[in-house]
């Protein structure tokens, strides 16, 4: 009777040895389970390299923008300029409205009603706009006011483009008598702070 009763207490062990062992099992394949189904959810929650060729906004940092000069990013496959404005040359813009096919911005589409002003932006000293011509889609050089040119004395500093010889000035306004027949379009951006512009969401006003 004693072998037999070890023999069941030995059974007994195994069967609870089993029992926890399964249980661990079972608990560890859940936790895997759960990390698994986490890991596709928080990504869907970030932006995929697709989403930002489609349009995802993006961000430009400014910190580092000296005045009169450029940066450039990319959004929906295109080149955004941001362009950092000296007084000389946000004065300039009063005396180009006879020059100009749309001085006053009349054309909705290419701005914002908030960039629907003399120096088409939210803030003057900033100018935010896409870097391609409205005519046959180059992209236009940048010539600031001072920087060589042969323009004639006419140019106040702007965007010259070598394709067919199109001009805006630095409110991305174009010129009269150019084959372009638009001013460059300002694309929807807010300013995150005074550093951070974030480019393919409207802001409105500052």
């Amino acid at each position: 009777m004693s072998d037999r009763g070890n023999s069941l207490v030995s059974e007994d062990e195994i069967d609870k040895k089993r029992r926890r062992f399964l249980i661990a099992t079972t608990a560890g394949v859940g936790a895997v389970g759960t990390i698994g189904a986490a890991i596709p959810f928080v990504s869907y929650f970030q932006p995929s390299e697709r989403a930002k060729a489609i349009g995802a906004p993006i961000e430009i940092d400014i910190s580092k923008l000296e005045p009169g000069q450029k940066v450039t990013a990319i959004w929906r496959g295109k080149p955004v300029w941001v362009v950092r404005r000296t007084e000389k040359t946000l004065k300039t813009l009063e005396t180009m409205t006879e020059l100009l096919r749309d001085p006053d911005s009349k054309v909705a589409e290419q701005q914002p009603p908030y960039a629907q002003n003399i120096d088409r932006s939210i803030k003057p000293e900033y100018l935010v706009v896409i870097g391609i011509c409205t005519h046959l889609g180059c992209s236009p050089t940048y010539l600031p006011l001072g920087a060589p040119n042969d323009l004639g004395p006419d140019w106040k500093g702007g965007f010259f483009c070598p394709c067919h010889g199109s001009k805006y000035d630095m409110a991305g306004r174009v010129f009269k008598g150019v084959p372009a027949p638009k001013n460059l379009v300002v694309p929807p951006y807010k300013y995150l702070s005074d550093t951070l512009i974030l480019i393919g969401k409207d802001g409105g006003a500052a």
